[in-house]
């Protein structure tokens, strides 16, 4: 930007402090996904009764946070 000029959006995105990477959409889409994908393993195996118990907890919180990190800027 010169001197004198007006500031665009371009120029305030710029600015604007970054997310660490961890914080970012991708990755936390992606635990959200093995998240879900974990509950689902938990509530279809036969071997043990308390992976069956948490299976929902962890589907249900696999769920919640992929709607929540989806709202997350790229």
């Amino acid at each position: 930007m010169t001197p004198g000029s007006v500031p665009d959006a371009s120029d305030e995105q710029a600015a604007a402090p970054r997310r660490p990477a961890w914080l970012r959409r991708g990755p936390m889409e992606a635990v959200a996904t093995t998240l879900i994908g974990l509950g689902v393993l938990m509530l279809l195996q036969p071997l043990t009764i308390v992976l069956y118990e948490y299976s929902f907890v962890t589907t249900l919180a696999g769920t919640v946070m992929f709607m929540i990190v989806s709202k997350f800027p790229d």
